[in-house]
């Protein structure tokens, strides 16, 4: 039974106002097709039941929790679109080994993180070219909105379809064991990276000032306002100096006049404006 649009309009306020996610008129179905099979595993007889429920609760619970993250895109892969993989692993590290040779810090965050096959890659990446980085503090950071997809990047458990998205089978043999329900990245790899659930439009909690700051295929779900006040928030948090990645098909044009945009390759990589750093 299709949703009512009262109940509609209230699930595209609720996921814009907690999740910044935006479900324009005519989404229903994609509604439909992401919060039936919760209102039929939360015991509700149809999803205006669910919706009606969660109308009545005043502030927000489980089950709105539970909606929202079943209205997100988690859509990932080991070494996603490899250009940018490629520029940090030929241009952006080493560049970066180089000037912080004196304090040995490296700092990287995959916003958006998904279950964490780009926070995994980038790890992958400093063990196989990087032995230098041995004796470095290196944190890498993975953060999304989704409480499930975080466990599932701790756990660091994927299936045959996934480590066949991109992986090297040399990475596959190297960082990773077999286990009954698929593959399990070596704990090694999985003590390398802080994951954490994290909203994009609530205070940030980060204190340290991130070298690479990955914010990848995320914009393109958001606002013109939403997309704004993340562009400013990541120039708090990154380094002066710091080099920026978002999808292929994203821009801070403008948006934020506050990047500049350099081409390497073909990867475009953001930087705060040259005058920042004085």
């Amino acid at each position: 039974m299709p949703i009512s649009s009262e109940n509609f309009d209230y699930v595209r306020t609720m996921a814009r106002d907690n999740a910044a996610i935006v479900l324009d008129p005519g989404k229903e179905y994609l509604v439909e097709l992401r919060l039936e099979p919760l209102a039929v595993t939360s015991g509700f007889d149809s999803l205006d039941a669910m919706v009606k429920s969660m109308r009545d609760q005043r502030t927000l619970g489980d089950i709105h929790l539970k909606a929202i993250e079943a209205l997100t895109t988690n859509e990932t892969s080991f070494f996603r679109d490899l250009h940018p993989f490629d520029v940090m692993k030929k241009t952006l590290i080493p560049e970066l080994i180089v000037r912080k040779s004196t304090s040995k810090t490296l700092n990287i965050w995959s916003g958006a993180s998904s279950t964490g096959q780009e926070a995994y890659s980038i790890s992958m990446l400093l063990l196989e070219s990087f032995p230098e980085l041995k004796d470095w503090k290196v944190k890498i950071i993975g953060t999304d909105l989704s409480n499930k997809a975080v466990q599932t990047a701790k756990e660091g458990i994927y299936s045959q379809f996934e480590v066949n998205r991109g992986l090297p089978l040399p990475m596959l043999a190297r960082y990773f064991d077999k286990v009954d329900d698929g593959w399990q990245i070596k704990e090694a790899v999985r003590q390398m990276v802080d994951f954490r659930v994290m909203n994009l439009i609530k205070p940030w909690p980060f204190m340290a000032r991130f070298d690479i700051v990955l914010m990848r295929n995320v914009l393109i779900y958001f606002d013109m306002d939403i997309k704004r006040q993340i562009l400013g928030e990541i120039r708090k948090t990154i380094d002066p100096r710091g080099f920026l990645f978002l999808g292929s098909s994203e821009t801070t044009l403008n948006i934020d006049g506050g990047w500049q945009a350099n081409r390497i390759d073909r990867t475009m990589v953001y930087q705060l404006p040259n005058d920042e750093l004085n």
